[in-house]
């Protein structure tokens, strides 16, 4: 856990899973920062959040106003893709209330996945960012992500076509050495 402020950095436990679907709910339903159309239950969000840490990933949480405080944001990794091959890659997602937007959460959420993705022999980050989202594009940006490419139109959400934004960061060395083969 990490404090910086009135905030506070900590895992997600399986409890956390109403918390973290109201604030998900949002983006579902309101933006094209998702490209999924119903909300998941919060039994859903329980199982999500439960099959992320026992694959081996991190599940972060910011809380407002310390350790049992109420969530205001949310982020996490997984294999950037299904293939063995792609086990040392993740992609990472980060969502913020939107209340609480503006304040910093996005930067510390992402900083905490990223640390905990390299300390766990993680050697690439992916974002796969939504063309209507330029400040997850800044955000990203500001944590060492690189634009890498553009998928034209491979998104329909709230009757348009979307662009996606792929961004990449290298963790810890990245493909300058050999992996450990201690990532699941």
């Amino acid at each position: 856990m990490t404090m910086t402020g009135e905030l506070t950095v900590c895992d997600a436990r399986l409890d956390d899973a109403a918390a973290v679907a109201q604030i998900y709910a949002h983006y579902v339903l309101e933006s094209t920062a998702t490209f999924e159309t119903e909300p998941p239950s919060e039994a859903e969000t329980r199982r999500r959040i439960a099959a992320t840490l026992e694959a081996g990933y991190p599940f972060v949480l910011v809380r407002d106003g310390g350790e049992t405080g109420r969530v205001i944001g949310f982020g996490f990794a997984h294999r950037y893709g299904p293939r063995v091959g792609y086990r040392y890659s993740v992609e990472t997602t980060i969502f913020v209330e939107p209340t609480s937007v503006g304040r910093g959460i996005g930067g510390t959420l992402l900083g905490a996945v990223l640390a905990q993705c390299e300390a766990r022999g993680f050697r690439q980050a992916f974002a796969v960012i939504a063309e209507s989202e330029p400040a997850s594009v800044v955000l990203h940006a500001r944590a060492g992500f690189r634009p890498v490419g553009t998928l034209a139109g491979a998104g329909w959400k709230h009757g348009k076509w979307l662009d996606v934004f792929i961004m990449q960061r290298q963790l810890d060395e990245g493909n300058q050495s050999l992996p450990q083969e201690t990532v699941t």
